[in-house]
């Protein structure tokens, strides 16, 4: 019997109003039994990530970045919490590598499973844009603002368009501040989903 909880997570009918994850996502999470309250977490932040990446597409129709990977990247970032259940509700970063082996060995291109190693280690040199929206997405979801993080997303933007950091700062700061409005209702979204999977009544 499917998991009924766990489908209204990632599709279901919702306030606030939130994209389903992607089938891809939704399927490979109901193969490894996600708990309902992951899956609302990761449709969260999917979530935003649409609204991150269609603003830079509008304001920066010149910047090259994967549109698909981001988004992706979102949906399945903190996939390896299916693997350690702890830090759902604690701290820890064994998800982050669990998650991208989890993700290759489910067929997933390392382009894509890599998101799962790198939500977390913005200040490597090697992290790209696309790798700095999902992070970026994984923080404004709750209205958490990290400066370094921004600030490395305001110098690509900077470097791409020629404009001052000062402008594409605020810029930036503008759509996170609106983004930001939202998170008390995505996090009660979250919440209202339980971290332990099994069951088929609502939760």
């Amino acid at each position: 019997m499917p998991n009924t909880v766990l489908s209204r997570a990632m599709s279901g009918t919702v306030e606030p109003s939130l994209l389903p994850l992607p089938d891809r996502v939704a399927a490979l999470l109901s193969e490894l039994g996600s708990p309902p309250r992951l899956a609302a977490h990761l449709r969260a932040v999917h979530h935003v990530a649409h609204q991150l990446v269609d603003w830079v597409e509008h304001r920066y129709p010149a910047v090259i970045f994967d549109r698909e990977a981001v988004l992706f990247g979102a949906a399945t970032h903190d996939i390896g919490k299916t693997v350690h259940l702890a830090e759902l509700s604690e701290p820890g970063s064994a998800h982050e590598e669990a998650g991208q082996v989890l993700l290759l060995g489910h067929g997933i291109s390392p382009e894509l499973a890599r998101f799962a190693a790198t939500h977390a280690s913005w200040v490597d040199a090697r992290v790209g844009l696309d790798d700095l929206l999902v992070s970026l997405a994984d923080k404004i979801w709750k209205n958490k603002r990290v400066p370094d993080l921004e600030d490395l997303v305001v110098a690509r933007l900077a470097q791409a368009t020629g404009r001052a950091a000062w402008e594409e700062f605020l810029a930036l700061d503008g759509v996170l501040a609106r983004i930001g409005d939202a998170a008390d209702e995505r996090l009660a979204f979250q919440a209202s989903f339980p971290i332990h999977s099994g069951g088929t009544e609502a939760a």
